[in-house]
């Protein structure tokens, strides 16, 4: 699957662009004593095997507070620890022959203003000799909810889901409602959003152009949130509830998400696998 992995891998990198073009545009537009953000970039290596990326990041700008927009094509020999967790999810052939192929986006997003919801959005593409997939989604992440924010966000999901399988939607909702769901606080880190891994439905052209779709549809459902909540008066307390919310953010990230450990057991740069972690955060 050369051609195809080259492919995935050259979409990755364009919507990785395109987003951190439309994320400086608004940061253009927005107010406040700080000047007007820009990412720093910075090109990654792995310490082991081959491959790497892109890490993009943004730091106190006048919308955005932290943001992160990665890119990266990895390849190598899984550890054994990766190795075990890919071969008890199933992938065929894993344990006779580890290696593997990744090429993804990877999007995090915390604002300045307590009003404007944090984010996180990726798309991936996984190939191992036995086996391909993809997987990804979006999830908002509020720490002070509006109902029509959800709705949108929500909405902007389902109709690019719609367009590909009305299944999928229900599908990968549900998903997303138990993969950000924190055990041990008893609840969700945000409103939810899409979510969905090892996608194979044996046509690689209708998998990748549903991926690509999800990936589309990141910038219509956020942008509108944020372009409105950016000027939105907050106070102390405002504040307080979000370095709050982000505690829940950090822990999750750590200790559940799939992406994370994969990126740490695999060698990828630890910056880069981190970014999504909140510039503050508080526990009370």
């Amino acid at each position: 699957m050369e051609q195809e992995r080259s492919t995935a891998a050259a979409w990755f990198r364009s919507l990785r662009d395109r987003i951190v073009a439309a994320f400086e545009e608004l940061e253009d537009r927005g107010q406040g004593p700080a000047s007007a953000g820009r990412f720093e970039v910075t090109p990654t290596l792995r310490d082991q095997d081959g491959g790497g990326g892109l890490m993009s990041v943004m730091r106190g700008g006048r919308v955005f507070e932290k943001v992160g927009v990665n890119w990266s094509e990895v390849h190598g020999t899984l550890a054994p620890r990766a190795q075990a967790a890919m071969a008890s999810r199933g992938v065929p052939g894993i344990d006779g022959d580890p290696r593997f192929w990744a090429s993804g986006i990877s999007l995090v997003a915390h604002m300045q203003n307590p009003h404007a919801p944090a984010v996180h959005m990726n798309t991936r593409m996984f190939w191992t000799p036995g086996a391909w997939w993809f997987g990804g989604g979006a999830d908002l992440n509020p720490c002070i909810e509006y109902a029509d924010d959800t709705a949108h966000f929500h909405a902007t999901l389902r109709a690019a889901c719609d367009a590909h399988d009305t299944t999928y939607y229900d599908r990968f909702k549900a998903w997303a409602d138990e993969y950000f769901f924190i055990p041990h606080r008893g609840r969700a880190r945000g409103v939810g959003g899409i979510f969905f891994d090892d996608l194979n439905t044996g046509s690689w052209q209708d998998d990748f152009a549903f991926t690509r779709a999800v990936g589309e549809a990141f910038m219509p459902a956020f942008l509108p949130l944020a372009e409105a909540r950016m000027t939105t008066p907050f106070t102390d307390a405002d504040r307080d509830t979000q370095l709050i919310h982000r505690g829940l953010y950090a822990e999750y990230n750590l200790v559940y998400d799939r992406g994370t450990k994969f990126g740490l057991e695999t060698g990828h740069n630890a910056d880069a696998v981190l970014m999504s972690l909140p510039p503050l955060a508080k526990w009370v």
